[in-house]
């Protein structure tokens, strides 16, 4: 939740010693309790979890707006060759590398799992764990600092837009009206967001201090978005109309978004010729997408919508994927003297 400055997450630390981390554990249960009793985690169910989410995000982005540095926003600024390079890649080439992929395997994807796969493209990047994986590997943290925080404010209006433009009737059964959904998010996203920023001077010290629960709460916001997600898309017959070969696709398609473009944000650094403290940042900020702001944008884009569960599936696995493998890379730097890592 606060931004770290050496000493990575808790998460990431699980995946650089083997160890699965409770989070993760906790939302494989939360898919296991929806395909088996979906009645009770249902939206407007007996646990009404449709409220209990909507006040849980609201404190979730304040306690984010709490964790805001300035000064870290300030010692970041004057990289503009590499903040348009994180942006560009998150807003635009993640788009264009799912409509690629969309023209050449689309037709056997079912559609709404490739349009999970859009939401996925046009999510913001990561925020705690871009940060602390920079750390690790021994790069810019302001300059991550900025552009996670960046990429999180545009994509309160970036994301809504695009989703949109692109999924609209398809994915809620009505078309979603642009300005309207834009402003829902901003509402209850942007505002807490701003909220928590203000007054961090004044309650910064206070939070701090109980971090620990902070991040649990934070986590367990997100526990009960998938758990609420999935039970009202296995309720609309999930597993009856796709069974185990849909996660079978979102697990090959996470990685085919992934890798490349792991590959692609280095080589795009090196080829501006960034120092290696900034093609960390371009690296671990430009190829990775934020389950802490996509669960919730995802209840307010589509919290009408029985497909949500397969709309949120990619960003699920693409979250695990993305730690493990950046948690390997950032060692990988961290341990490179005055040479490039190859």
């Amino acid at each position: 939740m606060f931004l770290p400055t050496s000493r990575p997450p808790r998460a990431v630390r699980a995946r650089q010693s083997g160890v699965i981390d409770w989070f993760l554990v906790a939302m494989m249960v939360a898919v296991a309790v929806a395909s088996f009793a979906p009645q009770w985690g249902r939206s407007e169910g007996p646990l009404r979890l449709g409220q209990v989410t909507d006040i849980g995000v609201f404190l979730l982005f304040f306690l984010h707006g709490m964790g805001l540095s300035t000064d870290s926003l300030k010692a970041g600024a004057t990289r503009w060759k590499l903040h348009l390079l994180v942006q560009g890649c998150t807003y635009v080439l993640f788009p264009l590398w799912w409509a690629v992929l969309a023209l050449l395997v689309g037709r056997w994807v079912p559609h709404d799992l490739l349009m999970g796969f859009f939401y996925l493209a046009v999510l913001p990047s990561t925020v705690s764990s871009s940060v602390a994986l920079t750390a690790v590997a021994r790069g810019h943290v302001a300059a991550a600092v900025l552009n996670a925080t960046l990429s999180t404010l545009l994509g309160v209006f970036l994301t809504p837009l695009l989703v949109s433009l692109v999924i609209g009737q398809s994915a809620t059964g009505a078309g979603l009206e642009v300005g309207p959904t834009m402003l829902k998010v901003a509402q209850m996203l942007l505002l807490p967001f701003v909220a928590g920023h203000l007054l961090r001077p004044v309650l910064g010290a206070f939070f701090a201090r109980i971090k620990r629960y902070t991040t649990v709460f934070d986590r367990g916001v997100i526990v009960l978005l998938v758990w609420s997600a999935f039970s009202d898309s296995v309720a609309d017959g999930l597993w009856s109309r796709h069974g185990v070969g849909l996660l079978l696709q979102a697990a090959v398609g996470v990685v085919l978004f992934l890798m490349p473009m792991l590959w692609v944000t280095r080589w795009l650094a090196r080829r501006q010729g960034l120092p290696v403290e900034d093609e960390i940042v371009a690296v671990f900020c430009g190829s990775k997408k934020t389950l802490a702001s996509g669960m919730p944008m995802a209840k307010l884009l589509f919290g009408g919508s029985a497909a949500m569960g397969v709309l949120v599936l990619p960003i699920m696995l693409y979250h695990q994927l993305q730690l493990f493998v950046c948690a390997v890379m950032a060692r990988r730097y961290a341990a490179r003297s005055t040479q490039r890592v190859v």
